[in-house]
Parts: structure tokens; C-alpha cells; sequence
């Protein structure tokens, strides 16, 4: 059976990305830690012959976008980028084929006016968009032998079973009965399911007719959050409340919640209600296949996990 090296490997997509691929692929863990078993290895006891006898390398590993604040700028740089620099410089001189990095659309924007595309030009605001992004360029500046393939993913919020992101606020206001207050507020949003972004690494590890490049990873169609709210009540059969509250009254609420433990704040209610579409055009093309999950199954799937 081929090996893969994955960092992050414990997180939430290294987690659903070993399951995914047991069945073709034996996943190796490659961490910082000190202790070492067979499973797992520490960046730095990577050698050439781990490369070697693996055929893919999946760099997940990094510090997220931090809603608390806890992490420094020099954190950021030190994880995201200095060390995806010297993980793919080992990859380059390995016999290891395909390296595939997890970035983010937070490395081109934080706000979209229209859909995101690869051809944006990145404006990333944010110290982590920009670690992620520093990541990219040292990575696309490189020459990439022609018997290697590079993919950096910028995926929008990845979503799936024991997931921790905003989903998770939406589902405790409709289980707990407490209506929706953002009516008032009509947006578009791009997800991810977690099946599907793992579909798509298989995908780019199994065909080496897809090229080397920069990819935007997205479900088939974006939903606003009320359609949301409608698909989580449904799932979990509690009639969602919808109030359409003045958007003065909510705002005065979110900045409230930023000096209180309220559970909306003004980052997570920009999150909510903030437009973020984000185009699958491009790697669709490039597997030419179809996504395993539509956008209202995967949502169903993770809220059914909860």
C-alpha cells in the first residue's frame, strides 16, 4: 500500500482525510512532537527516505484564523510560512511526487463583492491571509521539476461531523428554540464539505493529469445563512424562527457582545451575514467529475452530527 505524509493529521480535516483514504493509502502523521512511533514521525526527524517511500505529502498543519486573538503575528509567520517553506524545500529534493498545500480564500480576501476567483489579484488584510499567502508565493516562485506536481488549495469554510465552526452557532440557536436574528441581513456564502474537500485531494493525488496550480475549493452552490437556519431546523426538526430585526438594533448587539460573553460578537455576526462567494469552476474542470455531496446534503450531514 503507498504512503502519505500528512502534517495536521489529528486536526479536523487530517482526521477525516486519513479515514477517507485508508482503504488506497497507508497515512503517515508527521508532526513536532517529540515523541515518535511508527506512525508518526517529527518534522525534524524528516528524512529523504520518507519522501521516498511516499507518494504524496499533504501540508495541513498551521495556526488558524484566530477569532480570540490569541496568537502573535510572529506565530503566524513562523507556522504558516517558514515552516511550509522548509517542508516543500525537503519535498523538492525528494522522489516524493505530489505535494498538496492547504492554504486559504483568506490568503486573496476577506471581503468578496462578487464571486472569488483564482484570477483576483490577493489582498489579504488579515495576519494570518497574509502568512498563508507569503506561504503561496515562495511556493510559486520555485520551478517545479516535471516529474512533481504542486497544489496549493484555498478552501472556504470546510464544514463536516464534529466540526467547531459557525455551523455550530446556528445549530445551538434553533436546538435551543432561540430565534434567528439576522432576517434583515440577505447574503450568499460558499462552504465546503469536508467529504468533498477530501475527495478532491484524492483526486489530485490519483491523476497526475491535473496541472500544477493554485485551486479554490468550494461546494457546487452557495446559500444564504436564512436558507441556513431553514436546512438546520429541518434537519433536526425544529421550526426555525427567523426575526427581522432593524440592522441598527443588531449591530448595537454584536459590539455589545464584544466586551461581554454574548454569543454573537461583531467578527462572528460579519461571518453570519457577510457575502463570500466562492468559484469551483476551475477545479471541477481540472478532475472533471462531479462533487460526491451537494451543498444541502453536506450541511445536512454535519448538523446531523451534532
Amino acid at each position: 500500500m503507498n504512503k502519505i505524509l500528512i502534517t495536521g493529521i489529528s486536526g479536523f480535516v487530517g482526521e477525516n482525510l486519513k479515514t477517507y483514504l485508508r482503504n488506497k493509502y497507508e497515512a503517515i502523521g508527521v508532526s513536532r512532537v517529540k515523541n515518535i512511533s511508527e506512525k508518526r514521525i517529527t518534522y525534524n526527524s524528516l528524512s529523504a527516505n520518507h519522501f521516498a517511500e511516499s507518494i504524496a505529502f499533504i501540508h495541513l498543519a498551521g495556526i488558524a484564523h484566530d477569532l480570540k486573538k490569541t496568537s502573535d503575528d510572529a506565530a503566524y509567520f513562523e507556522v504558516n510560512t517558514e515552516l511550509t517553506k522548509t517542508l516543500f524545500d525537503q519535498f523538492l529534493h525528494s522522489d516524493c511526487e505530489v505535494f498538496v498545500y492547504m492554504s486559504s480564500v483568506k490568503a486573496v480576501a476577506d471581503e468578496v463583492a462578487d464571486v472569488l476567483t483564482e484570477s483576483v489579484t490577493p489582498k489579504p488584510l488579515t495576519v494570518y491571509g497574509k502568512s498563508k499567502l507569503a506561504a503561496e508565493n515562495y511556493i510559486l516562485s520555485k520551478e517545479i521539476p516535471n516529474d512533481k506536481r504542486v497544489y496549493i488549495l484555498r478552501p472556504c469554510m470546510i464544514h463536516g461531523p464534529k466540526n467547531k465552526g459557525n455551523l455550530n452557532i446556528l445549530y445551538s440557536f434553533i436546538s435551543k428554540g432561540i430565534p434567528y436574528p439576522f432576517g434583515k441581513f440577505e447574503n450568499k456564502r460558499s462552504f465546503v464539505s469536508v467529504e468533498n474537500l477530501c475527495f478532491i485531494i484524492n483526486e489530485l493525488i490519483d491523476n497526475a493529469n491535473i496541472a500544477s496550480g493554485v485551486y479554490n475549493i468550494a461546494d457546487d452552490d452557495s446559500l444564504s445563512t436564512t436558507e441556513l437556519v431553514t436546512i438546520i431546523g429541518e434537519t433536526i426538526n425544529k421550526p426555525s424562527k427567523i426575526l427581522e430585526i432593524p440592522k441598527f438594533l443588531v449591530n448595537i448587539l454584536a459590539k455589545v457582545g464584544d466586551f461581554l460573553p454574548l454569543p454573537i460578537n461583531t467578527e462572528r455576526m460579519q461571518k453570519l451575514v457577510e457575502n463570500y462567494e466562492v468559484s469551483n469552476y476551475k477545479i471541477k474542470k481540472a478532475i472533471n467529475k462531479e462533487l460526491p455531496l451537494s451543498s444541502k446534503k453536506g450541511i445536512e450531514k454535519t448538523i446531523s452530527s451534532f
